[in-house]
């Protein structure tokens, strides 16, 4: 719309500036016109005077019929004022009711008798225009004896050029409306029409509804609807080709997972069943942005993981409302499919009031079990209020949950993270033929750590109401069978590593998270080093060497210890000042927690601190981008670094790791991780780091950074096929195998 205003705006200009020039020409010309024409009759008018003048000009026995004359000629149409004067400037005779003081200051009859030759001009009177005319008087011997003046009305000529420029503005007004009103007529039916019909048959074949034959018939685009409906059948050919391809796949467990093997699989899998997904963080979080209503995919490696399962086979996500715009775009039933641009589930949303957002997100998962299960060294707070708020709000989600299941046989289920421990007991409660799973996104601690908690029964009791428990490494469900051990009366069957209490069984399984990996084309080093210097540019450092941090502002991601390695780095290796540049990008996070804002300030200072220290006029040793970054504005920081640092002093998987890695289609630079990372399970390859001992991080750095490029090329081609090999697709399925195993 935008584009449309533009183009009606300049359009408008342009017929603007046209008529006004033309105007601004035709009052030249008419202005030109009535002057010579008064000119011409003021002149007529004078000469006419003059003739009756002339017997009683000088003859004073005559002076009254001078006078009575004079008025006389005052009557006619325009004519204010007539003045006679003898050579010396004397008035002789003056219309009556004519202004004396100006036929007295008036300096034209003077002039025109120096000259001897009659003139006029333009002049005031009254804040009214005139015209001045005057005329020389001569006796029978041809001398000079005075002068005669006659002023005329000239405003008729002002309101002439003011009646042009009315016409003419009213009449651009009336074109540019008309004009307005058919250039919007013509983008409607002959071209936005037009595309949004292609962008629908675009869509539709993206969709995989290849329309049949020639999808429309448009002058204008007719070479652009030849070649996409030549693309559209080249698009269903390959479509039948990769869902052939994927349904072989689907028996061979070495060949790789994609997108379309997914979809093939679940709907093998389920066989027309839908999925309820639980969590709360949304998918898809709707913001206003000024008049507009815009949308963004919230950075979550629990909605990367789910997202392809949801898109695959359909079905319904139940989750938390935070967006601002978030009630401006559900239905009636706070409902809205999603993807916005490809729809293909449904998101409810569940409205929590800030007295339940501030003690069950804030409070209990937030202060208490998150630094609970990290082991962070940050003091859990456990409150007897916001243990209320989490069981309030679990049991708010239970009843949407139970109310749209309602009608479905064998619901399957997948509960995610910590926000609802409660959730898995309370939906078997009330529908024993449910099929639920719960996926634990953070690390489990160890069982004398987690009897901190005060409701650690409840939480354990709540999670076993599952029929599958996930977690992303055997080191966790180990963790929480030996918790269920410590905590409750259950049978536990570590064979099949699962617990039986009350009669229901709950299976315990390692699925490490990874991501959607996208294969792309091996970049040259000419390629690389571009996108380098573009980088260094963009951040406004002069350096030859740079690593790379992606976290959270979050105390549990080890910043405050990288940053004291690197200061350590450059105090022991001081050859890499000037050379050797950290860039660390971190989004801000739950700032409304004390723990959270003290730390973004601490981290904040330690740099200031660290960049004062070393910094010189056009180098400086810490960049920080504290801000969002999508996926692609990071991923041309990935490819620019020369080492990424992943330093959590705990984490249950930490998919930046995996991101560095698939970015690096060049199959160069060095991961850096940490050994309390989940990552580090699966890839050895990477240099495991101690976060705690800064001297051995520190020395990392130097390791990363003279490592040959061989050495490096080996690494990371080992650790990309392990990714890729094991990616979210390959999760999904099992995740998903191993609970409709579980199917009575």
């Amino acid at each position: 719309m935008k584009q449309v205003i533009s183009a009606i705006l300049f359009l408008t200009f342009v017929i603007t500036l046209i008529v006004v020039v033309f105007t601004f020409q035709q009052v030249d010309r008419e202005q030109k016109s009535l002057a010579a024409d008064i000119q011409k009759r003021s002149d007529e008018t004078a000469h006419r005077i003059n003739d009756n003048l002339k017997p009683y000009m000088f003859n004073t026995y005559y002076s009254t019929y001078l006078q009575t004359l004079v008025d006389k000629y005052t009557n006619s149409e325009r004519l204010l004022g007539v003045a006679v004067y003898d050579n010396k400037d004397n008035l002789l005779a003056l219309s009556t009711g004519f202004s004396t003081e100006f036929a007295k200051t008036e300096t034209l009859p003077a002039n025109i008798m120096d000259a001897d030759k009659a003139s006029g001009d333009f002049s005031s009177l009254d804040n009214n225009s005139v015209y001045d005319y005057a005329i020389p008087l001569h006796d029978n011997k041809g001398a000079v004896v005075g002068s005669l003046m006659i002023v005329q009305n000239a405003g008729y000529i002002n309101d002439r050029i003011f009646d042009i420029w009315k016409n003419n503005l009213l009449r651009l007004l009336v074109q540019s409306i008309a004009i307005s009103l058919a250039v919007l007529f013509i983008i409607y039916w002959f071209i936005s029409k037009p595309i949004k019909a292609l962008a629908e048959s675009i869509k539709n074949a993206r969709n995989g509804n290849i329309p049949k034959g020639k999808i429309a018939n448009h002058i204008f685009f007719e070479p652009l609807i030849n070649e996409f409906t030549s693309i559209s059948k080249s698009l269903q050919e390959a479509r039948n080709i990769a869902t052939q391809e994927a349904r072989l796949r689907l028996e061979k467990l070495d060949s790789p997972w994609t997108a379309e093997r997914l979809k093939e699989f679940t709907k093998d899998l389920l066989k027309g069943k839908n999925i309820f997904v639980v969590s709360n963080r949304e998918p898809y979080m709707h913001i206003k942005q000024g008049n507009k209503i815009s949308y963004i995919q919230p950075a979550s490696g629990m909605v990367t993981a789910l997202e392809p399962i949801m898109r695959s086979c359909g079905g319904m996500w139940i989750a938390h409302g935070s967006g601002d715009a978030d009630k401006l775009t559900v239905n009636s039933h706070d409902k809205i499919k999603v993807p916005p641009d490809d729809p293909k589930y449904t998101l409810k949303r569940v409205w929590l009031t800030k007295e339940e957002e501030k003690g069950y997100y804030n409070g209990f998962c937030n202060e208490g079990l998150w630094p609970l299960c990290h082991t962070a060294h940050t003091r859990p707070v456990f409150r007897k209020e916001d243990w209320y708020q989490y069981e309030k709000v679990n049991g708010k989600f239970a009843q949407t949950l139970l109310k749209e299941i309602k009608d479905v046989r064998k619901p399957i289920i997948l509960i995610q993270d910590f926000h609802f421990a409660l959730l898995p007991k309370m939906i078997k409660n009330s529908r024993p033929d449910a099929i639920i799973g719960i996926f634990w996104h953070i690390p489990w601690p160890n069982a004398e750590s987690f009897q901190i908690c005060p409701w650690r029964r409840e939480i354990l009791e709540g999670m076993l109401g599952a029929d599958l428990l996930g977690f992303h490494t055997q080191l966790h469900c180990n963790n929480f069978i030996d918790t269920v051990s410590h905590e409750l009366e259950a049978l536990v069957d570590l064979e099949l590593f699962a617990v039986q209490k009350e009669g229901h069984v709950s299976f315990i399984k390692p699925f490490p998270i990874s991501i959607p990996f996208l294969e792309q084309e091996k970049e040259s080093t000419e390629q690389v080093e571009k996108n380098k210097k573009e980088v260094f540019e963009e951040l406004g450092i002069k350096t030859k060497y740079m690593g790379l941090g992606v976290d959270r502002l979050d105390y549990t991601k080890g910043l405050l210890e990288r940053l004291h390695a690197v200061e350590y780095f450059l105090q022991t290796y001081p050859a890499y000042r000037k050379n050797f540049t950290f860039v660390q990008i971190s989004a801000p996070s739950r700032t409304t927690v004390p723990q959270y804002a003290k730390f973004a300030e601490e981290v904040e200072k330690e740099i200031e601190r660290i960049n004062a220290t070393f910094r010189t006029r056009d180098w400086k040793p810490i960049v920080f981008l504290k801000k969002h970054h999508t996926h692609e504005q990071l991923y041309k920081y990935y490819k620019a670094a020369d080492f990424c640092a992943v330093t959590s002093l705990h984490d249950g998987m930490n998919l930046v790791a995996k991101e560095f890695i698939m970015a690096r289609s060049d199959e160069k630079g060095v991961l850096l991780l940490s050994q309390f990372a989940g990552a580090s399970r699966e890839l050895k390859d990477a240099i495991i780091v101690n976060p705690y001992n800064i001297e051995q991080t520190a020395e990392s750095f130097k390791t990363a950074l003279t490592m040959m490029q061989a050495e490096q090329t080996k690494r990371m081609k080992r650790m990309r096929e392990i990714v890729q090999n094991y990616n979210v697709y390959r999760w999904s399925a099992e995740l998903l195998k191993t609970l409709m195993a579980l199917e009575n």
